[in-house]
């Protein structure tokens, strides 16, 4: 038995994850445990909870790889300031004492870490760097269903590369080509997002969400910023940018073009300006994501497609590469972001360096993403006994009988079952389910339990076999990376009055049989429900169907606005008394919010730092 231990940390959703004789055993965020979002922490609790589930002591484990080389980024660094001398001696005064003094001997910080773990934990010689980028290709390819495929990396920026295109063929994979440092189509998108008021490397799903509500009027000065090339590469115009050596993404110059400065979140709304901004630049992010695929369709003739990098998370643009059928196949990384580095680079390692045997498994090798903590029905109990909670335990036929009785009378439900999700997106473990049929649903949980944007779009869980029936898509979407338009016969059609609207009042005017999962240009980010991987979402889904007809219902990650995912049946608990959450389904566990002691009731709002 061989085991490997991924770790990636130190900019931002540090996580770690093991492998055992090549299979993926468990992967988990930091940020799941610490309560602090994006957190860019060493994963002291992740590597803890990944050892304790493949029942390991670190000294046990055979090696130990980091997702980046520092050396590489910390070359980039200085020969980016070098460049551009004097400017951004502010960014460098602050940046390079980090650096020397923490980030730079990586080994050796790896290793007294590590060591923290397992006393008897001596030697740093099995500790190994993977390349940034190489990392990403590789936990988009080695657990994909494809024996070979063309994989884009796209986020932004890891030692060097920005963008990278790669082939994978069984257990090799090959960095083709490489688009570098500053030019970059994750740090545009991320330079947009900081523009419209959200936090960079958190908000730009934001970005992406407040697209719809807006006219791409500005794409002409956009591409002022940005030289496409009919294959898709690109170079930025740095001359409108600071991000390079400065401390904020953009400059007077950007601010300029478009005839705004930044929003201030904390005291500008959001106005139809911003909403024409996101929309922008989501279609000049769509144009290069198409152009870069069918040219490399073109070039490598590879009928699959794997995606990874920040980037990749852009659900909006990886519906329009499935939509133009330029592959045939596409697979995209759950945990596309960072934290999935940490599974890259052991995949890289397990394959590529040790050239082991590549086995491909048709569903892909994720579990459905299901690949974190888990807790026993007794555990459970202990716990909520702990905390003070008032719950009635009943026997599974019941639960999912319960269960879809609550959500077909517009309860809204946190639903915590199995294993955490691995990745950005709650799956059906840790989330907060709600009737999709419903006007308000959208609304009540954005602004009652999320306590977030009222714009925020949900995303539809529905059954697998479902799915053709009420969207135009026909392919696997387990992890809610694809966006699909609803079908014509399920859609209710805007007057030309109703189309006039400001884009959010569009909110409250009814589009679909299931208005709450329907954005307002008729799409939706698919999760797609298979008893094979989630057997109880699956049968709560079809409980459902079977009272109302409908196989799609709500599903929202179980956490607030600026929380992390909840981990912990405590975790969960505290949510649920602070949201207007009606009940908590936990375990064989249902709470009913109003047989709770008032005294355990939460202040919510203000626990976390708002993203």
């Amino acid at each position: 038995m061989k085991s490997i231990l991924g770790i990636s940390a130190f900019y931002h959703d540090s996580a770690a994850c093991i492998l055992i004789d090549g299979k993926i055993i468990a992967a988990a965020q930091e940020e799941r445990f610490t309560r602090i979002k994006h957190d860019s922490c060493y994963p002291f609790n992740a590597i803890e909870f990944v050892l304790n589930f493949s029942k390991l002591k670190l000294n046990e484990v055979d090696k130990i790889v980091f997702f980046e080389k520092p050396f590489l980024k910390f070359e980039r660094l200085l020969e980016t300031y070098v460049a551009f001398a004097p400017k951004g001696f502010s960014s460098f005064s602050k940046a390079m004492p980090i650096w020397i003094r923490e980030k730079l001997f990586q080994k050796n910080l790896l290793f007294n870490k590590l060591k923290k773990h397992d006393e008897n934990f001596k030697s740093d010689t099995n500790i190994f760097f993977s390349d940034h980028h190489l990392s990403h290709a590789a936990s988009a390819f080695f657990p994909s269903p494809f024996e070979e495929a063309v994989i884009l990396t796209a986020d932004g920026v890891g030692e060097w590369a920005t963008t990278t295109v790669a082939v994978g063929k069984s257990n090799n994979l090959e960095i083709k080509k490489e688009i570098h440092f500053p030019h970059s189509l994750g740090l545009l998108y991320s330079a947009f997002t900081y523009y419209a008021g959200f936090k960079v490397n958190s908000g730009e799903y934001k970005l992406m969400g407040l697209a719809p509500y807006g006219n791409a009027k500005y794409e002409d000065k956009i591409k002022k910023l940005i030289d496409i090339k009919s294959d898709g590469t690109f170079r930025l115009n740095q001359k409108y940018f600071n991000y390079a050596t400065g401390l904020t993404m953009t400059n007077e110059k950007f601010h300029n073009l478009f005839g705004q400065k930044p929003r201030d979140s904390k005291n500008e709304k959001i106005t139809q300006f911003h909403m024409d901004i996101a929309a922008s630049i989501q279609k000049v992010t769509e144009e290069i994501m198409l152009k870069l695929t069918k040219s490399l369709r073109q070039e490598y003739n590879i009928k699959n497609l794997c995606l990874a990098g920040g980037v990749a998370l852009n659900c909006v643009a990886n519906g329009k590469i499935l939509k133009e059928k330029i592959f045939d196949n596409i697979w995209i990384q759950p945990a596309a972001g960072d934290a999935g580095g940490s599974l890259g680079a052991a995949l890289a390692l397990w394959y590529i360096e040790e050239e082991n045997k590549r086995h491909v498994n048709l569903n892909d090798d994720m579990k459905g993403s299901y690949l974190g903590t888990e807790f026993s029905q007794d555990q459970i109990e202990k716990e909520l006994d702990l905390i003070g909670a008032k719950f009635e335990i009943v026997k599974y036929d019941d639960l999912i009988n319960i269960t879809s009785d609550l959500l077909s009378t517009e309860k809204a439900i946190g639903w915590f079952q199995g294993r955490m999700e691995f990745g950005p997106r709650a799956l059906g473990c840790r989330s907060i389910l709600g009737d999709a049929r419903s006007e308000k649903m959208q609304k009540n949980l954005n602004l009652k339990v999320k306590y977030r944007e009222s714009f925020r779009p949900f995303a539809p869980s529905i059954l697998r076999e479902d799915l053709s029936n009420w969207f135009d898509i026909n392919i696997d979407s387990p992890y809610m990376l694809l966006v699909a338009n609803i079908n014509s016969n399920k859609k209710i059609e805007m007057s030309d009055e109703q189309k006039k609207l400001f884009g959010i009042d569009k909110l409250n005017i009814k589009r679909s049989e299931i208005p709450a999962v329907t954005h307002v240009d008729y799409s939706a980010r698919i999760q797609t429900v298979s008893k094979d991987t989630n057997k109880i979402y699956h049968d709560l889904i079809s409980k459902f169907k079977e009272k109302t007809g409908c196989p799609v219902i709500v599903n929202t990650s179980f956490n607030v606005r600026g929380e992390p995912i909840v981990n912990t049946p405590t975790d969960a608990f505290n949510c649920f008394m602070g949201t207007e959450l009606d009940y908590l389904v936990i375990g064989n566990c249902i709470l009913d919010k109003l047989k709770q002691s008032p005294d355990l009731k939460k202040d919510y709002k203000k626990e976390f730092d708002l993203d």
